[in-house]
């Protein structure tokens, strides 16, 4: 008799303040139709890389199945990233960024159909100060929106709309930034600089339109000047691009510096102040299930 496929179905129960019970549910009834066996994993915030591990040893899974937000993808993509095995989203996450550059489907459904049996794409991570990025991390004025947003208790979009003018009600100064890289060297002052390995923030918003994921580069991003009329363009999507403002460089190594610590996120999540940024590509890190 011919061992039944073993996929690992991995949910964060808190992510996007939403109930995954329906996800839950809808996968195991497709799982049951197609003689798959699922291994549901509950993460708790501790020790859960460890115990991924653990789990894909022990079951050598084909497949593991995420529904959560991109912190919830990218710790599994950390835990996971010297094993062949192809990842599946089923988005259900306050930001969900890199669902939103695989060009996933709207409904539960549609992307089980994908994360159960759909071809995979190859995509890049980039390192920064030796930790993983899968999509998009910068400095300056968005990170301090993410910090200030963690340390709220509004959660959802009208947090993030509040946390919004509470930002750029307390603008400081640009700061000054040295970028280089291995054609050439840039000085300039900024307000935000993005390390992007893809086209747009989980809030929908477009910042780096020539982003692919797979294409062993990543782009940095510079906005020299953000009023808040450039900045209420971008969060409605629409990057000036033409303009002096913004400044594009595609590379795949960098080091940034900066004249003072400037607030810092990666994928959504706020790691500290910082002053040097050691950028490069890894290429071809991961699989992803995509349509």
């Amino acid at each position: 008799m011919a061992t039944k496929k073993k996929y690992v179905l991995i949910v964060n129960p808190i992510s996007g303040d939403m109930d995954k019970s329906e996800i839950l549910l809808k996968t195991l009834a497709l799982a049951e139709e197609y003689k798959i066996e699922i291994i549901v994993y509950e993460t708790s915030g501790k020790s859960d890389e460890k115990a991924i591990k653990k789990l894909y040893d022990l079951h050598k899974p084909e497949r593991i199945l995420i529904t959560g937000g991109d912190g919830t993808i990218k710790m599994v993509a950390e835990a996971l990233e010297d094993k062949d095995v192809i990842i599946g989203i089923l988005p259900a996450g306050s930001t969900n960024g890199l669902s939103v550059d695989l060009n996933l489907p709207a409904t539960i459904e549609e992307n089980l159909a994908v994360a159960f049996h759909n071809h995979f794409m190859e995509i890049d991570m980039i390192s920064i100060n030796g930790k993983k990025s899968i999509h998009l991390s910068d400095l300056g004025l968005n990170a301090e929106l993410v910090r200030n947003y963690e340390n709220s208790s509004t959660r959802g979009k009208l947090g993030y709309a509040l946390q919004v003018v509470t930002t750029l009600t307390e603008l400081e100064e640009p700061f000054l930034a040295k970028i280089k890289t291995e054609d050439q060297t840039i000085e300039c002052s900024a307000r935000m600089i993005v390390i992007a390995n893809s086209q747009k923030y989980g809030t929908g918003v477009t910042i780096n339109p020539e982003g692919k994921m797979n294409d062993g580069r990543f782009e940095i991003v510079i906005l020299k000047n953000l009023d808040l009329l450039v900045f209420g363009k971008i969060l409605t999507g629409n990057i000036p691009l033409n303009s002096e403002d913004v400044e594009i460089i595609s590379t795949d190594k960098a080091t940034i510096t900066t004249n003072k610590p400037v607030p810092f996120q990666i994928d959504g999540e706020y790691i500290g102040q910082e002053t040097k940024l050691d950028i490069k590509i890894l290429p071809a890190q991961m699989k992803f299930a995509v349509p």
